[in-house]
């Protein structure tokens, strides 16, 4: 198979869909691999990398589209790369169609397949293409909070640790999953004072038994969320339903009676966020404030270690990639239902349920 890699348009998106050690294990597996020029120059892959994993470097874009089978992308086809997409080719990337009913029209009309990340699930019913991502998304909110939290960023002027006689900061943390936890982690790592809620009690539990006690778990009823809210210097949204649209748990009424200065980082922006002030930021504009509160709401968070990024992700999604490539997504995903579970797209319907829902689509087939 034929299988592009076009340079990520997104703004400060620096990440690129296959790595060359990717491109070398496709290419060993009988598979050609075109690169658009300059894809991972700016996390130090340059094309003389990729030529020598085995790869073409395609001169623009708009060659990479228009003679690969299967694209492999970062994030989001942008509305000029849905121009470019075309009946019987494959798309697999990190779409979060739920929040964005645009793109959803604009992969419908193309006629594509499009696998999304996000939603390939795995036998333990985990997310395993939207963990690394999740991983590196956790760990980023808190050090990004913790800049927000600095006077000249617009914060209070709290240092998360404190120090000896002052009280640490507080560290109030929405979704005890993969992003809440390895949030969990930095955050207590910084000896901050921490709190988790979540309405799953074995996650609850395993986090105390982590933990051994030292970071606060609290069952997630709106209650108990506005009154840990209220106290928080910090609050992290890591809440996730997968392939729809995130639930909005703080008011707008709550964010205007947190103390000024306070500083609220939305990890779930990219399904629409879960705090009902937040919208979409770039990482050329990352916080904005609303009733004195600062909010970094980036939609792709993990850009920002883009190389980190880059090669955690091709990790978890070069067994699929190759499984596509030697099979076509037809065949892998009649072999496989985690993967078809990521089908989000085909002949012009959304085919996942969740995604469906979300935008009020009826739910097509994976028919011919």
């Amino acid at each position: 198979m034929r299988v592009g890699v076009p340079k990520e348009v997104k703004v400060h998106e620096y990440r690129v869909g296959l790595v060359p050690g990717s491109v070398r294990e496709l290419v060993l597996n009988g598979h050609e691999v075109l690169v658009e020029t300059g894809a991972g120059a700016a996390i130090g892959f340059p094309d003389e990398a990729y030529l020598a994993a085995g790869a073409r470097i395609a001169p623009d874009a708009a060659t990479v589209f228009a003679e690969a089978e299967l694209i492999v992308k970062v994030k989001e086809p942008q509305p000029f790369e849905w121009a470019r997409l075309k009946p019987g080719q494959v798309l697999f990337t990190y779409l979060h169609l739920a929040p964005d009913p645009a793109q959803a029209k604009g992969l419908m009309e193309s006629g594509c397949t499009a696998i999304a990340y996000e939603t390939v699930t795995d036998a333990q019913g985990g997310l395993p293409l939207l963990a690394p991502m999740s991983e590196v998304a956790g760990r980023m909110a808190v050090q990004v909070g913790a800049r927000c939290l600095e006077k000249e960023a617009g914060g209070s002027g709290i240092l998360l640790s404190g120090v000896p006689g002052v009280a640490p900061g507080r560290v109030v943390i929405i979704g005890g999953g993969v992003v809440g936890s390895n949030a969990a982690r930095i955050a207590n790592g910084m000896r901050a004072h921490v709190t988790v809620l979540d309405r799953n009690p074995r996650v609850l539990a395993a986090l105390d038994i982590e933990f051994n006690g030292l970071v606060d778990t609290l069952f997630a009823t709106r209650d108990a969320i506005e009154r840990a809210v209220l106290e928080a210097d910090l609050v992290i949204g890591a809440v996730l339903v997968p392939g729809a649209a995130a639930p909005r748990l703080v008011s707008r009424e709550t964010v205007a009676r947190m103390r000024p200065g306070s500083v609220m980082v939305d990890v779930a922006i990219d399904q629409g966020g879960c705090f009902e002030t937040s919208r979409p930021t770039t990482h050329a504009e990352p916080t904005y404030v609303v009733d004195g509160v600062v909010h970094y709401c980036v939609t792709n968070m993990p850009g920002a270690v883009a190389r980190t990024s880059a090669v955690a992700l091709n990790n978890a999604t070069l067994p699929f990639t190759l499984q596509i490539a030697q099979m076509g997504w037809r065949r892998a995903a009649e072999a496989s239902p985690h993967l078809a579970a990521g089908v989000n797209v085909h002949a012009g319907a959304v085919t996942h349920p969740a995604v469906a829902a979300a935008l009020g689509l009826p739910l097509g087939t994976l028919g011919p």
